[in-house]
């Protein structure tokens, strides 16, 4: 029996990558904070290398151990700072810290302790920058709390802290001070820039670096200006100069490692380069896609990475070259379209830049590519009605994509219904079909007939509006000579309801019913000749969200109202079949099974009901699932099932939950602990096969596999030996490189020990040798009296042809019949 498990509410992906700076290791690996975890990843390849988790809250910070450049120091709000291998993505060690850590600094100077920026205890909005002595005491598990204060009222954000000359001095900025801390002469020099809005601009300071060699301070301001200050050492005899470029906030600043230029970025999603301090020798980077939010730089200044408020990270070259991206959930303000599968990719799908749409994949937490729909320029400015993405749709297997896209106008809005067709040598979508105004109002909801086998030849997509219509669309072909596609969509029928606005639409799960709302009343009708079949409702409240049950529970219809009923009717005695007193925000049915999922909002609180349309009692409740309001959900098909050991639990076995809160966090629920979840599937490959975690040794595991695969296919038994087990795959794949000998020499060794030795022999050829031995006496026989028939012949040639014919010796003509006997019936596999 397998143990049952609990079920955990877990935060799965779409938290910022822009929480904290982030870090390159001497390897040319990323590491950034994610949420409660720590990510690391791959430059050259994008890659999700590493998912370390152990914080139980949000991570602030993240710095590389000045003494060891293979183990990371990272700070959470839970009050500890841990100490990882982040090559093998282990904790070593934990420090409890007690207070709310907002910032991490770590430097060369202090061997045993970090710095750390906490609240102020006793004051609001108040906090210091203190130091944090580590103790070097056995145990993994250990308390931090020697703290001392370095500075007071600073400012709780990271990129206000700075520190200079390899530790000698610490600068940091609020509002409109600038205040500098020399460790040594234990000085602190206070500077003010004026407070009052001019005409030049905000001189609020936004963001501080200091020159890696040089006594130079940069500060960037909400005006756009930057200054350079120098001789600070001097309370009165300062001087700053002013470079400017940026019409808006400064967002961060950054030096290269030999302090010759000056990187900055802000809201206008440009880096710029500033050479020598000089406000005309300036090289820029634009379009970059959204505001910069953290500048970082490789140790060796080679490569640069900008973190964005889009969940975006942009990897630059030294000479301001771009080379990679790594995008992240991108959070919009209000997600319109729902979450919605990709039926080809089991990709999440919903609102991303804005008139996009974004396709995000769950198992890397990135997003795989965006498609723009409304393919107009934004402008960010506020105050302008733009068009944007509303509604969204899938056919059943993914061909069709249907969009809704919408710009409020004072009068009316304007509509735009669009249909794209999956090609599949382009591997996108590509607009089909462009309808202005489908609708006289706003378009509520839309649904493709679900149906497989019908996909190509009756598809039908229905659209539901305020306009208090719902209408049925359909493919016909393009009698337009010069049209580049066969077929385009158009209107097939108008429903209404007494003249109410329509809400909701689904079709069965066969396909041959469609159920519409209409304000009170669930309409139900026949999706072939378009009649009316049968009216619900359960008055008062409106009907919220509607669904039709599946599998064996395909004759219910499932409706939530806004006054707090969830409502079970039965189609085939056309009357309620039970109702409950539930204030369910979020409806969801799983596509693989009979569950549904309801989500309630009551006393602050969201809770998860999960049952069976044919039974009134829920199979499994949880209450207080989050914190924060669910907005949206959605089951998503698992590529394999999963073991669940309790029965309860049974509803997560084909499909998984995932739901979006109204803080834009998508989390999902889980049975399996945490080290199971982070465990990479390259780790879990490796442990199966009992090799090293290199790329060679997995594409070697990968051949292996295949190999198999491939005689079994040919109906072959081959008994291999493990290959692994051979001293030349162990010499070169656990020996170090640098006390190998040359390629040369090994490669014969190795490619020898790959090869099936002649001793392993199949089935077929075991048994053609038992049956060659038992008839090895009768062939020698045969052989000796054939021998000496031939003896007995005339001597003379014999000529056939002009030719002369060949006299076979003994061991010919025993080669000969071997030959005879061998099977090639493998060839007609190929």
């Amino acid at each position: 029996m397998v143990a049952p498990a609990t079920l955990r509410v877990v935060r799965c992906g779409g938290s910022a990558l822009h929480g904290a700076r982030a870090v390159f290791s001497a390897d040319s690996y990323l590491l950034c904070a994610s949420g409660d975890f720590v990510k690391m990843y791959s430059v050259a390849t994008e890659e999700t290398l590493r998912v370390m988790g152990g914080h139980a809250d949000l991570v602030t910070g993240v710095q590389l151990n000045p003494h060891n450049h293979m183990q990371l120091y990272s700070s959470s709000v839970d009050g500890t700072i841990k100490l990882w291998d982040f090559m093998d993505g282990i904790p070593i060690k934990t420090f409890t810290v007690g207070s709310k850590l907002l910032a991490l600094y770590a430097l060369a100077s202090s061997e045993d302790s970090v710095f750390v920026v906490i609240p102020k205890s006793g004051e609001r909005d108040t906090f210091q920058l203190v130091s944090v002595k580590l103790t070097k005491a056995a145990g993994q598990d250990l308390e931090a709390k020697e703290l001392s204060v370095v500075l007071d009222g600073v400012d709780a954000s990271p990129k206000r802290i700075a520190f200079g000359r390899e530790g000698e001095y610490v600068a940091s900025v609020k509002e409109v001070n600038l205040q500098v801390y020399f460790f040594k002469q234990k000085q602190l020099n206070r500077f003010s820039v004026s407070a009052t809005k001019t005409k030049s601009g905000n001189n609020h300071f936004t963001c501080i670096a200091c020159h890696p060699a040089e006594d130079c301070i940069a500060t960037g301001h909400a005006d756009g200006k930057i200054r350079l200050w120098r001789n600070f050492y001097h309370k009165k005899e300062y001087t700053f100069s002013t470079l400017h470029w940026h019409h808006d906030t400064v967002m961060d600043l950054a030096f290269s490692i030999e302090g010759t230029s000056l990187l900055s970025g802000g809201v206008e999603s440009v880096l710029v380069l500033w050479r020598n301090e000089s406000d005309r020798q300036k090289d820029f980077l634009p379009r970059l896609g959204s505001a910069i939010e953290y500048i970082s730089m490789s140790s060796d200044g080679a490569l640069c990475c900008t973190l964005h408020t889009d969940n975006r990270i942009t990897i630059i070259n030294s000479n301001l070259r771009f080379s990679k991206s790594i995008q992240g959930l991108i959070k919009s303000t209000d997600v319109k379209t729902g979450l919605v599968v990709d039926p080809r990719t089991k990709a999440l799908v919903l609102n991303g830049e804005p008139g996009h749409l974004q396709f995000y994949c769950l198992q890397s937490d990135q997003q795989l590519f965006s498609l723009d729909i409304v393919q107009r320029q934004y402008i960010h400015q506020a105050g302008l009605n733009q068009t944007d993405l509303v509604k969204v749709a899938f056919s059943a297997q993914g061909k069709w994509l249907a969009t809704v896209e919408e710009r409020e106008e004072v009068t009316d809005p304007e509509l735009q219904l669009k249909l794209w067709f999956y090609d599949e040598e382009t591997q996108s979508f590509k607009l089909n079909t462009r309808i202005n105004m489908p609708h006289d109002d706003h378009i509520t909801d839309m649904c493709f007939r679900d149906m497989d086998e019908l996909e190509d030849d009756s598809l039908i997509l229905v659209t539901a509006g305020r306009d208090c219509v719902f209408k049925v669309w359909v493919m016909v072909e393009d009698t337009d000579p010069e049209a580049q596609q066969s077929v385009s969509w158009s209107c097939d029928f108008v429903g209404s309801y007494h003249n109410y606005q329509a809400t909701n639409c689904c079709f069965s799960e066969d396909g041959s019913l469609l159920a519409v709302s209409f304000e009170e009343t669930v309409t139900v009708w026949d999706s072939v000749t378009w009649d009316l079949k049968c009216t619900f409702c359960h008055p008062p409240g409106k009907i919220r969200n509607i669904c039709f049950g599946r599998l064996t529970c395909s004759k219910y219809l499932i409706g939530a109202t806004d006054y707090g009923f969830l409502c079970c009717w039965n189609l085939l005695s056309c009357a309620l079949e039970w109702s409950a007193h539930l204030n369910v925000l979020v409806l969801q049915p799983d596509p693989l099974s009979e569950y549904i999922a309801a989500v309630s909002w009551l006393s602050k609180e969201s809770s998860l009901f999960v049952f069976k349309p044919n039974e009134p009692r829920p199979i499994y409740i949880q209450r207080n699932l989050c914190k924060e309001k669910i907005q949206l959900a959605a089951f998503v098909p698992r590529d394999e099932p999963e073991t669940i050991g309790s029965e309860k639990y049974l509803w997560l076995r084909r499909s998984q939950l995932f739901f979006l809160t109204d803080t834009q966090e998508l989390m999902t629920l889980s049975t399996k602990s945490l080290e199971e979840r982070l465990t990479p599937s390259s780790k879990q490959l490796a442990v199966e096969e009992s090799l090293p975690v290199t790329p060679f040794s997995l594409l070697l595991g990968k051949h292996r596999r295949q190999q198999s695969q491939k005689d079994i296919g040919l109906g072959k038994l081959v008994c291999n030996k493990h290959e692994q087990d051979s001293p030349a795959v162990k010499e070169l794949l656990h020996t170090p490189a640098h006390v190998l000998p040359s390629a040369s020499f090994l490669c014969p060794i190795f490619i020898n020990s790959l090869l099936i030795s002649k001793e392993s022999k199949s089935a077929e050829e075991v048994a053609d040798e038992v049956e060659m031995e038992s008839e090895k006496t009768e062939d020698d026989s045969d052989e000796e009296r054939d021998v000496t028939e031939m003896e007995q012949e005339d001597a003379s040639p014999v000529e056939l042809l002009g030719e002369m014919t060949c006299k076979l010796s003994k061991s010919q003509e025993k080669e000969l019949r071997k030959i005879r006997k061998i099977d090639y019936s493998w060839i007609s596999a190929f």
